[in-house]
């Protein structure tokens, strides 16, 4: 109970329940659904997720990994954000060789995955059409972050996977003018929000394409944790 409102504080249990049982956007809402129902023939024997994802990680992490949204027959299908697709696997491999994790899959809710000092979430919290959510649900979705990074007092890199998720960051820490988003690219930290460090986001067109390399994306895991290091103990 938080002394100074009588309200309840908020906490990741609540916020995490909150989420999940979210019906705000209406066009969200029928795709997820519709998507869990349908399914993709290669999963047609499993039991889809079908609602909005939370957050995952370690909740003391010092590293937040801030991506898009969740895939239809990725996080829509298993319920942990990034599982189950081509991007999931990259991220979590990555994760994995920087030490940021106890294994290199993430492949279900329950396969004993642990995030090590790293924390991932999406912007938008439900899968949308064709992987485009509308200003209106990404602005719907914005007091989830909020409360998120509210949460995660420890958090000081953001790594934004993807120009949507570095503007959704710049947005919620009030980063204004913002740089302009390239792979490598920092913005410092400062008494009012942590160091950003973008990247390309891990799709299968960057990374089919060559525009991300596993080598590139470990660079930039490297450079969040260092700057975490130089924060922490400086």
């Amino acid at each position: 109970m938080n002394e100074r409102t009588g309200q309840p504080s908020d906490s990741f249990e609540l916020l995490e329940s909150d989420i999940v049982n979210c019906r705000s956007c209406q066009r969200l809402v029928t795709w997820r659904e519709q998507v869990a129902v349908e399914k993709r023939a290669s999963y047609r024997d499993e039991e889809y997720w079908g609602r909005p994802v939370p957050g995952f990680g370690d909740r003391a992490a010092r590293i937040v990994f801030l991506g898009l949204a969740p895939a239809a027959h990725g996080a829509n299908r298993t319920g942990r954000v990034f599982t189950g697709d081509r991007s999931g696997d990259w991220l979590f491999r990555a994760l994995y060789r920087a030490g940021l994790s106890n294994q290199a899959e993430s492949l279900s809710r329950n396969d004993g995955l642990e995030l090590l000092d790293a924390w991932v979430l999406a912007a938008v919290r439900c899968a949308p059409p064709a992987n485009k959510p509308t200003t209106q649900e990404r602005d719907a979705c914005e007091t989830f972050l909020h409360r998120e990074f509210s949460l995660l007092t420890n958090c000081s890199v953001v790594v934004c996977l993807g120009a949507f998720g570095y503007q959704a960051a710049c947005r919620h820490f009030g980063i204004s003018p913002r740089p302009a988003f390239g792979h490598g690219v920092v913005v410092p930290a400062s008494d009012s929000h942590p160091a950003l460090v973008c990247s390309f986001h891990p799709s299968q067109q960057n990374t089919f394409t060559g525009r991300l390399t596993e080598q590139m994306f470990d660079e930039v895991i490297e450079k969040a944790t260092s700057i975490a290091d130089s924060l922490t103990f400086s």
